[in-house]
């Protein structure tokens, strides 16, 4: 049978409504000039909506597009002249891997005792990251996909709310300036750079599958863009009118995870959420801390790399706001790529146990 256009038409008619809001609600963020203003505004236009009843549309496979453009943007983050101090990333690389240790025991432990949730339930919404493949992993073992897909997108919500506000206060990051020139939003790079990037996403979205990455389509791109950057063959940089579409997409689509529901039928499970991101966040930043003692890490990058989100959001936070995006992008790559290996045994170890 031969896919016609015309269902992949319908689906971004149905799609344009939602895109508008999204829109609407990064310009007023960029107006009142918040920090990710085009994510932020986005995000919270869209979730405004979808907890007032309105049906909003996914980006559905727009979303892919958009995380082959957020890996490729990542990937230039590792030109030749970065700056990788090994004994510094590794040592808080092992501070994350302890630290999601922990985390993994708290929300296991908060959503079976406290929240009363099933182990398999438990499990999978406790996953520091990796929403879309915890999501598919979570479909074949038994567990509430409504609340793994609640708390997921709560502790996103609150930690892209959160963070852009908290970071100034910390004193090691100053948030970059918005800028409002017409030829800074309407600067494009030259034929051979755009076919650079282009060449990047492509190869690395079929790279990344063939190696069965995690977030293929994310870090598939950004590990081609950054051998594209670090080789020196080009300093191709991705147009900000693309990146703030990028961010306008990403905070759509964790809006509209909340169509559908409606506080009085899911008060439970949200609070339930937002206890646990609360813990978790707590968690994050004393590890984060830890490592800015120990190793002396910008205590931001840092916080942005043991963060309970997902990698494209955090990812293309450090990006946007210019905080060592290689340094977090590295790290959520190891932590996703460990835990998707790891959760089924765990599962199975949490199951000998509750037997």
């Amino acid at each position: 049978m031969i896919d016609t256009p015309t269902p992949r038409l319908t689906a971004l008619a149905r799609f344009l409504p939602t895109l508008g809001l999204g829109l609407v609600g990064g310009a007023i963020g960029f107006w009142l000039d918040l920090p990710l203003p085009w994510l932020l505004g986005a995000m919270i236009a869209t979730t405004v909506a979808s907890l007032g009843g309105t049906r909003l549309r996914s980006p559905g496979r727009g979303r892919k597009g958009v995380l082959v453009v957020i890996g490729v943007m990542l990937g230039s983050a590792f030109h030749p002249g970065v700056n990788i101090d090994v004994a510094a990333w590794s040592a808080s690389l092992g501070i994350m891997l302890v630290a999601t240790a922990v985390m993994m025991a708290f929300s296991v432990w908060f959503s079976r005792r406290v929240a009363g949730y099933s182990l398999e339930t438990a499990l999978y919404g406790g996953v520091p990251g990796g929403v879309s493949t915890v999501t598919l992993m979570a479909l074949e073992s038994g567990a509430d996909l409504r609340v793994v897909g609640m708390t997921h997108a709560v502790r996103i919500l609150i930690l892209l709310l959160a963070i852009p506000l908290a970071l100034p206060l910390l004193g090691h990051v100053s948030l970059p300036p918005t800028n409002t020139t017409l030829e800074h939003w309407l600067w494009l790079p030259g034929a051979a750079d755009a076919a650079w990037l282009t060449a990047a996403g492509l190869v690395g979205a079929w790279l990344g599958q063939w190696l069965r990455l995690p977030s293929a389509l994310l870090f598939g791109p950004a590990l081609a863009s950054a051998a594209l950057h670090l080789s020196g063959l080009s300093e191709a940089a991705v147009p900000p009118s693309l990146i703030a579409l990028a961010q306008i997409l990403i905070g759509i689509s964790v809006g509209v995870r909340f169509t559908g529901t409606s506080l009085a039928s899911v008060g439970y499970s949200l609070v339930m959420s937002v206890l646990q991101a609360l813990g978790l966040v707590v968690i994050a930043g004393l590890a984060a801390w830890g490592a800015q003692v120990m190793t002396g890490t910008s205590l931001a990058a840092a916080l942005l790399a043991y963060m309970p989100g997902g990698a494209p959001e955090l990812s293309l936070v450090a990006l946007s706001l210019g905080i060592d995006p290689a340094f977090v992008t590295a790290h959520h790559l190891l932590r996703i790529s460990l835990l998707v290996l790891c959760l089924p045994l765990l599962l199975s170890i949490g199951r000998r146990l509750s037997a």
